[in-house]
């Protein structure tokens, strides 16, 4: 504006002076002048109405010329205002970062988006792009950086590139970055304007993706996506199918994609299920199946599927997922294990049957011939040989009877797996215990130490518990040692759930190495007692779990046997 003023005032000198020259020049050669105070007077005035006519004239040229480079200049003035306004909204918008990089000064910008997605404070962001590439992951910086200079050097328009970048925490986050080249006059790049967009949570949906999709296509089990609603009446047709699948039915991905899977169905197919499936369909609800399904080759195979129903953004359902799995060799193992259930079962009351039958046929005789060995008893027998084979007989047709006896109970038990319980006292209990093996304790005199203090009632089978301490004080006194007086302690402690009975002696103990396996086992006999029948064991067992319980042991060779029995505590 200056350099405009001293060029309007230029031009109205050099225009005055040339009109003053005009004027003392001229109008004495054409005008006759007698007076010359009113000459220079009317050439001063003449002079200075020329000149301001000049002078206004250039003025409002000037102003004409002033006012439209003003209108222009404010309109360009309004418009960096505006862009100024829309960047500033733009970036108070996005949760982009910005950056502003002056290259020839190594001058980088950040707007606040570096503070509410990374975390830095302004006195923590450096002013240069060293401060911005030391910040990128080690393991992308060198590939960023070559891609960023070469795009420099080339001059394109536009540059993108994904990386990590630290966040003021330590922590990194995936970004895309895009940047925009900014030349000069003569076509030098003097800036990069570029935008940061955290795309951390796009990255990991993709790993998770990608996870899904390797478990999908890697599983064994077959995967089949349709699409959302049923077709006229058809279940909804296939859009995708996972390898397993083409392994499963035989059908390729580009065979079957398009198609419904109803055509997996055939004649021995369950119509019930299929109309579960079509239902759920139907009710958006997610549902199994188990039918008959068919190979390309129409070979049935047992399939076990389920239909899951997934849902858009929206809420609103886009696809089902089928998870398929063939079942025929499970379906051929429940069905064998069906026919072995019918057949033991079978075999089981054959064998109750036969047990019932051989125990009441050999009662009468076994009864007869005990009847006949009593009254033998009365009768002399002079003959030492004779007497010694019938005492022989008599001992055998007793040990035979005991043994009827206990298989009797067995099956009394494994025929009655409830039984009926009740509050017993167990001192009581022992007492007719010892009343009834009061012959062999008065024989052997072993040492009974009996503890009851903590526990006085049990809940429990009153003639079970009698036979089952029967059963184990008999064989303590049986299998007593020889080197040393028999002792044996029985004690009962509660907790919370159980009463626990724990019954020692220190016989001449069980070899449990060889033997734990088969402790409790039907006819299995440990040592070579003449009395043994290998039932005993056995029925105290059957016994104690028919009540609810359970029994352990802990034995040592010459040392001694424990049996942990373990009671319901009501």
């Amino acid at each position: 504006m200056k350099n405009k003023n001293n060029q309007i005032t230029l031009i109205y000198t050099f225009i005055s002076i040339f009109l003053a020259i005009v004027f003392h020049k001229l109008i004495p050669k054409y005008i006759s002048i007698t007076d010359f105070t009113s000459y220079f007077f009317v050439n001063d005035i003449v002079f200075v109405l020329i000149s301001g006519i000049l002078f206004k004239y250039f003025l409002y040229k000037n102003n004409i010329k002033n006012t439209s480079v003003f209108k222009k200049l404010k309109k360009s003035n309004d418009e960096i205002r505006e862009s100024n306004e829309r960047y500033d909204i733009v970036a108070k918008a996005t949760s982009d970062t910005i950056w502003d990089w002056k290259i020839q000064e190594d001058k980088l910008l950040w707007n606040k988006g570096i503070e509410g997605v990374f975390g830095y404070k302004q006195n923590q962001v450096g002013e240069s792009s060293k401060w911005w590439f030391e910040n990128i992951h080690p393991e992308d910086s060198i590939k960023m950086s070559i891609k960023l200079y070469s795009f420099i050097e080339q001059k394109t328009e536009k540059w993108q590139d994904q990386y990590r970048f630290k966040c003021a925490d330590g922590t990194y986050k995936y970004v895309l970055d895009r940047g925009f080249i900014l030349k000069d006059e003569e076509g030098k790049v003097v800036r990069m304007i570029g935008a940061i967009q955290d795309i951390t949570k796009q990255k990991e949906e993709e790993q998770r993706l990608k996870l899904l999709e390797t478990v999908i296509t890697e599983t064994k089990d077959s995967v089949i996506i349709t699409k959302a609603d049923l077709n006229d009446g058809e279940i909804p047709k296939i859009i995708y199918v996972n390898p397993a699948f083409s392994v499963m039915s035989g059908y390729s991905s580009d065979e079957i994609i398009g198609k419904s899977p109803d055509v997996f169905m055939g004649q021995n197919s369950d119509s019930k299920e299929y109309e579960k499936l079509i239902n759920a369909i139907k009710n958006k609800i997610e549902c199994q199946v188990e039918t008959i399904s068919y190979k390309k080759n129409n070979e049935e195979y047992w399939v076990n599927f389920s239909m899951l129903p997934v849902n858009n953004s929206d809420g609103e359902l886009s696809h089902w997922v089928s998870i398929q799995r063939d079942i025929t060799e499970q379906k051929k193992q429940e069905i064998e294990k069906e026919q072995l259930i019918r057949e033991l079962t079978q075999n089981n009351k054959d064998l109750q049957q036969f047990s019932y039958i051989t125990s009441h046929n050999l009662r009468a005789p076994l009864s007869n011939l005990t009847g006949l060995l009593s009254l033998i008893e009365d009768i002399p027998i002079e003959n030492s040989d004779l007497k010694n084979i019938l005492d022989g007989f008599n001992k055998s047709t007793n040990l035979l009877n005991e043994t009827i006896n206990d298989l009797v109970k067995v099956i009394v038990i494994k025929d009655n797996p409830s039984i009926e319980k009740e509050d017993v006292l167990l001192k009581e209990v022992f007492e007719n215990v010892f009343s009834q093996l009061d012959f062999l304790i008065g024989l052997h005199k072993p040492i009974i130490k009996i503890d009851f203090e903590k526990v006085h009632f049990l809940n429990t089978n009153k003639a079970y518990l009698e036979s089952i301490l029967l059963n184990l004080l008999t064989n303590a006194i049986k299998y007593r040692s020889e080197n040393h007086q028999l002792k044996i302690t029985i004690s009962a402690n509660k907790t919370d759930d159980d009463v626990i009975i724990h019954f020692k002696d220190n016989g001449i103990g069980i070899d449990l190495k060889r033997n734990r396996d088969k402790v409790f086992g039907l006819y299995q006999r440990f040592h070579n007692h003449p009395d043994s029948k290998g039932l005993g064991l056995y029925l105290v067992k059957s016994q104690i779990e028919t009540m609810g319980g359970n029994i352990s042991i802990e034995s040592e060779v010459n040392i001694g046997t424990t049996f942990i029995l373990t009671f319901k505590n009501k």
